[in-house]
């Protein structure tokens, strides 16, 4: 583990203070050092400013340093996921799958950290309770867990949309003698699975990637499915010497590529129609997509699978048969089949060997929608059918995605309004960037931003980039105080919600339309993500700033 950096004699902003103003310890303070923390962090070194970054684990990395769980890896290309703006960076780095795994992007985080000396800038080991603003003097006081107190002008938060992870409410759960924990939660040391019974709770993405990667490194493995997920290969190889300087000497256009596409991705709709397009010709186009790697098969499908009832019937009937024919048991098969919702309209998992799993003889399939968990036991977990012997229980059951790690933190504004209670039926901010009354509060990928509906470091590279101009006139400018008017962010949320209405994606019960059972109130719609595109957005936040960063009251 390399040496925890912490800063105990903490410098003054270094500004002058307006009249009557108290001056902060620091100007910027950046919480989170995930891919968007990392960004903000060197760009507002560069700018100039005094900044220092909190973070809650004890070394950089985020996601990738927290989900240590095998079959942890990208689900989009690694060559579109790294970050794009130093060329130098592009130059030396290279990846040695198309998809790569976990530590392996640990391992370029912390490549980008060294080469960039951000480390020295970052405090680990810091856990923000709460965050509370002073009216008086445009300041946010930071407690720490362990009473540690920070004050700085302005907050910015890059906490992750999937880093509060969620427990199911399952009665017994603490009885269970053996290991039990969330996949967010996996060892970091080394965990013996050979000969042991094995049981997960849930066939999310995080399921759908353990599932396929244990299933032959196990005695036995019991799947606990309550709703079956659309999955589709991943098809990951790894990267030829040959081509990484194919991609290096690519890169220009791979990002040019993202860029122009709505979900940062190199994969871009079909703008035909599915009724436009003669049968056989639409079935050889849907089986090259089956058979290509990564997201296009969600992605790179004709526009209206995703926006019209009739075409993703029909391309969720090709779906089925396929999988229908990478499992052999009918009955089983059958089962692993969505019957409640359509292709693509939720989080598409892709996976490697996943239904190839339920092939095994070690594997068994708990269908806990027909026999539900009744509760966990010392010795497994009982549900209406039977009990299950386990040595081991992993709970894949998801995140309380976009807003869960908001709500983690107090964030209490002048007037004593708490964050978490003014977003209780879904938040409510200007751009992703700010909610109104709580000035100097800056969500760098938060609800509703373009970063949470598209490649992530593709969005974060645009909106901090934005985000670092605006901070770069704020200091020039010796402004104190920037908050949205209400007015603006009345206007972004009804734009938000407009943006839902022609995507089928809106009918569904996932965490793009804020659907959690496991977390209490969690179970109505609620507008997280932005589907206008990245496009859309980026053409947006630049009229803001051509216009002088209109919607935005600077003081």
């Amino acid at each position: 583990m390399r040496p925890r950096p912490r800063r105990d004699n903490l410098g003054k902003d270094q500004r002058v203070a307006s009249p009557g103003t108290a001056a902060p310890q620091h100007q910027f303070i950046i919480i989170g050092a995930g891919m968007c923390g990392l960004y903000q962090l060197h760009k507002l070194l560069l700018a100039g400013a005094d900044v220092t970054l909190l973070e809650r684990a004890d070394d950089v990395g985020g996601t990738w340093y927290r989900n240590r769980y095998p079959g942890c890896r990208f689900d989009s290309e690694s060559y579109t996921y790294g970050y794009s703006f130093s060329k130098e960076l592009l130059d030396e780095w290279d990846w040695s799958e198309h998809f790569a795994a976990q530590p392996e992007t640990l391992r370029y985080v912390n490549h980008v950290v060294d080469k960039f000396k951000l480390r020295q800038h970052i405090q680990f080991g810091c856990s923000l309770e709460r965050a509370t603003f002073d009216d008086a003097n445009n300041i946010w006081t930071l407690e720490l867990a362990g009473g540690r107190t920070l004050t700085c002008r302005f907050l910015l938060t890059a906490i992750g949309l999937l880093s509060a992870p969620t427990l199911p409410r399952l009665a017994g759960m603490d009885s269970f003698l053996g290991p039990s924990f969330h996949t967010y939660y996996w060892p970091s040391e080394p965990l013996e699975l050979a000969g042991k019974r094995v049981g997960i709770v849930g066939t999310g993405a995080t399921g759908v990637q353990l599932i396929g990667e244990i299933a032959d490194k196990v005695g036995d493995l019991i799947v606990f499915q309550r709703r079956p997920n659309w999955c589709a290969p991943l098809h990951n190889t790894p990267i030829t010497a040959s081509q990484m300087v194919s991609i290096r000497a690519a890169y220009d256009q791979i990002f040019e590529k993202c860029s122009a596409t709505p979900g940062g991705f190199i994969h871009g709709p079909d703008r035909r129609r599915v009724a436009d397009v003669p049968a056989e010709e639409r079935l050889a186009f849907w089986e090259k997509l089956y058979a290509s790697p990564g997201f296009g098969i969600w992605l790179g499908n004709f526009r209206d699978v995703l926006m019209d009832e009739s075409a993703n019937a029909q391309f969720s009937a090709f779906v089925a048969d396929k999988i229908r024919q990478r499992v052999k048991d009918p009955a089983i098969a059958e089962q692993l089949i969505p019957k409640d919702h359509g292709f693509g309209v939720q989080r598409v998992p892709m996976e490697t060997g996943y239904y190839e799993a339920y092939n095994r003889n070690n594997v068994h399939l708990a269908n806990i929608e027909k026999t539900p968990i009744e509760r966990v036991t010392p010795t497994g977990i009982r549900t209406t059918a039977q009990h299950h012997d386990l040595d081991l229980i992993v709970y894949a059951t998801g995140f309380d995605a976009v807003t869960g790690a908001f709500d983690q933190i107090d964030f209490i504004n002048a007037t004593g309004q708490h964050l978490r209670d003014k977003w209780r039926d879904g938040p409510v901010n200007y751009l992703g960037m700010q909610s109104s009354g709580f000035p100097n509060l800056f969500m760098l990928a938060g609800p509703q931003s373009a970063s949470l509906s598209t490649n992530f470091p593709r969005g974060i590279e645009s909106a901090v980039d934005w985000a670092t101009i605006f901070f770069q006139q704020i200091m020039e400018r010796a402004i104190t105080r920037v908050e949205p008017t209400v007015e603006a962010e009345r206007q972004w949320t009804e734009h938000v919600k407009e943006m839902y209405q022609g995507l089928l994606l809106r009918k569904a019960k996932s965490w793009f339309t804020g659907y959690n059972s496991n977390v209490e109130g969690h179970d109505k719609i609620r507008y997280m993500i932005y589907n206008g595109g990245a496009p859309r957005y980026r053409q947006k936040l630049a009229e803001v700033a051509a216009s002088g960063y209109e919607g935005f009251q600077l003081s």
